[in-house]
């Protein structure tokens, strides 16, 4: 019965790319497709808001600074686009403070090439600056062409650089992420009704404070969300849905089974003897194995009834055994998760019996075996 019932995905979603990750600790609990990169549309703008806050944060930039619009902007990212803005004109001053709302809560495709082009000299530039950072950040597969997440080939990122991104705002820059959970901006005089926040979690999911929706042809409808319950927070990440109302009801769906059906655990901490090895002709007969780095896990719930855990390794062990001799690995598959391999070593040392010690146990086994054989 375990074994039938871990051959069942503890999750499935309609979704093509979905991605569930644990904040505090960076474990991923689920993933459909994480690590395949994707058309990531307008979800790639927390990245573009990542490089505003990171120059916020080292003063490069101040929220009152003012930026000017481009005629370009205006054309490929304002109302004549036909996409999402925040109704900027042309040649008009806008501090960085509105113009990040305007990413963040409008989506405004102005907005984040206004940023761009004003940060680093094009958006071309500052392109090739995001896709930089987030390989200092150790983000991989993330490659950007833009500023907006506009369909590009080369414009590509996996469900789990989206979640790192949203990790790395969250953990690092907690102040100006609230701005990620403002549900309207009323910047936009000529059209009132253009002010709300396109995210469905904001107010209607339990403990939800962001983050970023994304919708092309190329990429159907998808969300990076993120919430918080009991001091845990969860990050949600998928992506091609068919509609709005399917994107609406996967983000519910996902973000109640984050915290109700995966758990988080360090079953091993860096240190922790794992199991015990036999030892021939030492002066103890076994020595513990160690684990030198500390084993985090995230698994469903379901599955862990089903973990097996097992040691690969040369034995009996052959007196002396020095301390801090690698003697194998320690494994640990949990139903559903990649296996965890960890290196083993020498708990202790044990020295090798000396000749009488020696002579002793030879004179044992000849009693319990009867002696040898006369013929």
């Amino acid at each position: 019965a375990a074994t039938a019932a871990a051959a069942v995905p503890p999750l499935t979603t309609p979704a093509t790319h979905a991605l569930i990750m644990d904040q505090d600790t960076g474990v991923v609990l689920f993933s459909k497709n994480g690590d395949e990169a994707m058309p990531p549309a307008s979800m790639s703008k927390i990245m573009t808001i990542l490089m505003v806050f990171e120059r916020l944060d080292d003063g490069s930039l101040q929220l009152d600074d003012e930026f000017e619009v481009s005629v370009d902007a205006w054309e490929r990212g304002g109302w004549k686009s036909g996409s999402s803005n925040m109704c900027l004109q042309p040649n008009v001053r806008v501090s960085v403070e509105d113009l990040i709302h305007g990413v963040v809560v409008l989506s405004g495709n102005d907005a984040s090439i206004v940023l761009a082009q004003n940060i680093s000299g094009s958006e071309e530039a500052f392109a090739a600056d995001m896709t930089r950072r987030a390989e200092d950040l150790g983000i991989e597969n993330a490659t950007f062409a833009n500023a907006t997440g506009w369909p590009h080939p080369d414009h590509r990122m996996s469900a789990r650089a989206l979640a790192e991104m949203a990790r790395i705002t969250i953990r690092d820059h907690p102040e100006l992420y609230k701005i990620y959970a403002e549900k309207e901006f009323g910047y936009c005089v000529d059209s009132p009704a253009n002010r709300f926040n396109r995210n469905p979690v904001l107010g209607v999911i339990d403990g939800a404070d962001g983050l970023k929706t994304g919708h092309t042809v190329e990429s159907g409808y998808g969300l990076v969300a993120s919430a918080v319950r009991d001091g845990k927070r969860r990050i949600v990440v998928f992506n091609g849905l068919t509609s709005n109302a399917e994107r609406s009801r996967e983000a519910e769906r996902l973000l109640n089974a984050a915290f109700r059906d995966f758990e988080v655990d360090t079953p091993f901490a860096a240190g922790d003897v794992v199991a015990t090895a036999p030892v021939a002709v030492g002066v103890t007969d076994e020595v513990g194995l160690v684990i030198q780095e500390s084993i985090t896990l995230g698994y469903h719930r379901r599955a862990a009834r089903d973990v097996e855990a097992w040691v690969d390794y040369e034995g009996p062990l052959k007196a002396p055994v020095r301390e801090g001799d690698k003697i194998g690995t320690f494994h640990l598959k949990v139903p559903g998760s990649p296996e965890v391999v960890r290196d083993v070593f020498a708990g202790g040392a044990v020295a090798k019996k000396g000749l009488i010690g020696r002579a002793q146990d030879g004179l044992v086994h000849l009693i319990r075996t009867g002696g040898a054989d006369a013929g």
